[in-house]
């Protein structure tokens, strides 16, 4: 993501987002249920939106926040985060 931004506007603004995105990743342990599950993508899945752009998925079962994926500009999150039923 940090190069398609940098590429599309500046090195300096690319750096800035990414690391807000880091910053907002970070806050998301103080009130990890604060987002919708989405069990019907994978089970314990949850999504938030970062400034309408970006999609965080995430999953908050454990103490743990575990940042599944993060996704910029309207990439399908939903078909790259389902699981192969195929797999044990």
């Amino acid at each position: 993501m940090r190069r398609y931004i940098a590429a599309a506007a500046s090195p300096e603004i690319a750096a800035r987002y990414t690391d807000a995105i880091v910053t907002y990743c970070e806050g998301l342990r103080t009130f990890p249920h604060r987002s919708p599950r989405r069990d019907d993508i994978r089970p314990g899945l949850r999504v938030t939106n970062y400034r309408k752009r970006t999609v965080i998925a995430f999953d908050a079962e454990t103490e743990w926040v575990s940042i599944i994926g993060v996704f910029y500009g309207g990439q399908d999150y939903a078909a790259a985060l389902q699981l192969d039923p195929d797999e044990p």
